[in-house]
């Protein structure tokens, strides 16, 4: 499912209404009685959270701010400990774990599901204890290697190297993918009984309502694997982590044939950029900067990992920063790239640290911005700019980019949107192009839109799309059609192509080898006009039936085939003359063709 279709079908079927009386960065817990009725495009990690919080949350909080999902940690039986990493030592697949019991867990998917929220599971497939014995946190016992109803030795990687079975060399992929990760049990993921008892997990979550996975450590299982896996699984939204900052054989492009994938590159440059560099360099921050493909994409300023000083860490910017964290998320939320996850976190004084014992919610007040959770997705500045990103995503390019050269920039989403960020230790004051109709709107930076009027400041845009804003130093401006003074809230965005255009679907059935993908080539630019290196690729998440669908141009004469493309570069050509079809002028149309 592309991320489009995703983003359409999140519509809200219940009335929900916002009542927030938010101050600074934090804001109490807003009543649900209004409908969020754009496009949901964007998620949150509620990192440790517990599921009687997360269904709370959902119903107070994200529904009515327009959130799509929520990532949740690992909810299978793991080790105990106090450390957060405990939670990715899976001991069984009891839906047991520090976070609450299954029963807690099926009422909070339900919960969160009946107010518009997916809940996407942290699966952990790819290993199981680290070495020793013990007892799981829902009784169940283990040695190494021996998890009783699950997996004896023979389920395991043993790879015979470095003495420990550990990961020593990220330049040899066979290593990587057969060895340890940090004295892991790495589970043998080719193996037909291993693929059965793991897609038995993933279908047990998705009978209560679970609606898609992060595939963690993907990087170290086959694409192939994953890719079995997950076609016994019921066809989830899946995003796999792979962290690929150049420079090793195994990298993100070889997953997006299974799915998403989490762009590592991104965080580590937006933190970069907004930390040292120049945010007037960001003209053009995406697949020109080496990033994977905007709709294959999972982005995020940070993560839990990288956070820590893990994950490929780099250049981070996290709640830490402060301020500057807030300018990196508007950025990222108003920005035209990937499906960006919103980090809301615990604080923490070491990487270990395990999160707080407290609850977040006591009673129905939420425990945020203290000293305990951190609660990043209910600031001001990131939580009304996802409400931006749902009203501008039929508009996914940019106009009226403006910098001063320096750290001050601006920029449209088509006439539907506009954001100012100034990075600088003085004030910005100037007469901007927004792209927007004339009217008086609401600053969601610095205000809450509700029923037609704002608790902040507002900025009217005259007959030409001009408006005079002044930014202070180190602070942002944000405005959209959906916070529009005396207008109406956000209205549907209609799910046809656009104008001239028809949606064609092509379903190739095809069989591949490790490390192949299917695309499809053709004579127009939509299709690569026959260049292989802009040919598309087509999601395997039906393999062997490769699919996408793909705005053409309608009564249009289109000629095409399907190729082959390995990790290497290297392209096989089905045999044949050219496909062919003519587009209609109006309608869809689906190609369902097999390898030649």
């Amino acid at each position: 499912m592309s991320r489009t279709t995703r983003a359409m079908a999140r519509l809200t079927l219940f009335v929900l209404v916002v009542i927030i009386f938010s101050v600074g960065f934090f804001g109490t817990a807003p009543r649900a009685t209004q409908a969020q009725t754009t496009p949901r495009t964007a998620f949150v990690h509620l990192f440790e959270w517990k599921w009687t919080d997360i269904a709370k949350e959902c119903e107070n909080w994200l529904g009515p701010k327009g959130f799509a999902a929520v990532q949740v940690s690992p909810p299978q039986e793991h080790i105990q400990g106090s450390q957060w990493w405990t939670r990715y030592q899976p001991v069984s697949y009891q839906i047991q774990s520090r976070s609450g019991t299954r029963a807690e867990f099926a009422n909070m998917v339900s919960r969160c599901k009946a107010v518009g929220v997916d809940i996407y599971v942290d699966a952990v497939i790819n290993h199981m204890t680290g070495v020793g014995s013990g007892t799981g946190v829902a009784g169940s016992s283990y040695t190494s290697y021996n998890y009783p109803g699950n997996y004896q030795t023979q389920d395991f990687h043993h790879c015979g190297r470095n003495g420990n079975d550990d990961i020593s060399n990220y330049q040899d992929r066979w290593e990587v993918q057969n060895c340890e990760l940090v004295n892991l049990a790495d589970l043998k993921t080719e193996s037909d009984y291993v693929r059965g008892k793991l897609a038995a997990y993933l279908n047990d979550l998705r009978s209560l309502g679970v609606a898609g996975f992060r595939i963690d450590a993907a990087k170290h299982m086959p694409a192939a694997d994953i890719a079995n896996i997950m076609s016994r699984a019921s066809n989830p939204y899946i995003y796999q982590e792979v962290i690929d900052q150049g420079g090793e054989p195994i990298t993100s492009g070889e997953y997006t044939g299974n799915g998403d994938v989490t762009e590592f590159k991104y965080s580590t440059n937006i933190g970069r950029m907004f930390k040292t560099d120049k945010l007037a360099n960001m003209s053009n921050f995406g697949t020109a900067w080496g990033f994977i493909a905007s709709d294959s994409a999972v982005v995020f300023t940070d993560n839990h990992d990288n956070q820590r000083g893990h994950g490929g860490a780099g250049n981070v910017v996290t709640f830490k920063d402060g301020k500057l964290y807030e300018l990196a998320n508007v950025f990222a939320l108003a920005w035209p790239y990937g499906y960006p996850q919103v980090m809301s976190s615990y604080n923490f004084s070491n990487g270990d640290q395990g999160p707080p014992s407290s609850n977040v919610y006591n009673g129905n007040t939420a425990d945020c911005g203290g000293s305990n959770w951190v609660c990043e997705h209910r600031w001001r500045g990131i939580a009304n700019m996802v409400g931006f990103r749902n009203y501008t995503s039929t508009a996914f390019s940019t106009s009226n980019w403006w910098s001063n050269g320096n750290n001050q920039i601006s920029f449209s989403r088509g006439s539907l949107g506009f954001v100012a960020i100034n990075r600088e230790g003085s004030s910005l004051s100037r007469t901007f192009a927004t792209g927007l109709p004339a009217g008086t709107y609401c600053d969601v930076i610095h205000g809450d839109f509700n029923n037609g009027s704002c608790s902040g400041p507002t900025i009217s845009v005259n007959s030409s799309g001009q408006a005079t804003i002044t930014v202070a130093a180190m602070d942002s401006v944000a405005i959209h059609g959906g916070a529009k003074i005396n207008g109406t809230n956000p209205t549907p965005v209609p799910t046809t192509p656009p104008s001239g255009s028809i949606a064609v679907t092509f379903n190739e059935n095809a069989t591949t080898v490790w490390g192949q993908n299917v695309y499809v080539i053709g004579n127009v630019s939509a299709l690569g006009s026959w260049n292989t290196a802009n040919a598309v690729l087509l999601s395997s998440a039906s393999y062997p039936v490769w699919s996408k669908t793909i705005n053409l141009p309608a009564s249009t004469a289109i000629e095409y085939k399907y190729i082959k493309k390995d990790g290497s570069g290297n392209v096989t050509w089905e045999s044949g003359s050219n496909r062919t079809f003519t587009t209609p002028s109006s309608g869809t149309v689906t190609r369902n063709d097999t390898w030649k």
